[in-house]
């Protein structure tokens, strides 16, 4: 499975941006997908995560009310619609899929690939 994320920036504080991540080869081994970010100099965190059937959501505390993970199956596609961004959300953020049933969804050894990740910088 190869993980290609896009969609990030520059903004201003409590501007919006929706990052992408398209999936393709093995594709059907998918259980769920996730997004991830680092900021620099601090370790990478878990942000939002979905699985591929049911759409079950999870979110990072920091992430509730302003973002919105959600895919599109017959696309391949996921995406993390941020809104009422902040400084602090800026990081480069990573897509990522697992392929087991039952992997936690929160921690980044629960996923199996990862994509290049895609910069987003938020000024105040």
């Amino acid at each position: 499975v190869q993980l290609q994320a896009c969609g990030g920036g520059l903004v201003q504080a409590g501007a919006s941006l929706r990052l992408s991540c398209a999936a393709s080869g093995h594709t059907f081994s998918i259980y769920g997908m996730g997004w991830f970010r680092q900021a620099p100099g601090k370790e990478r965190e878990f942000v939002a995560a979905i699985r591929w059937s049911g759409g079950s959501r999870y979110y990072a505390d920091s992430a509730k009310g302003r973002f919105t993970i959600s895919r599109d199956n017959a696309k391949n596609t996921l995406y993390l619609q941020m809104n009422s961004l902040k400084p602090e959300d800026t990081a480069v953020y990573y897509c990522a899929a697992d392929r087991t049933f039952g992997a936690p969804v929160t921690t980044s050894r629960g996923y199996d690939y990862w994509g290049q990740g895609t910069l987003v910088t938020v000024s105040s």
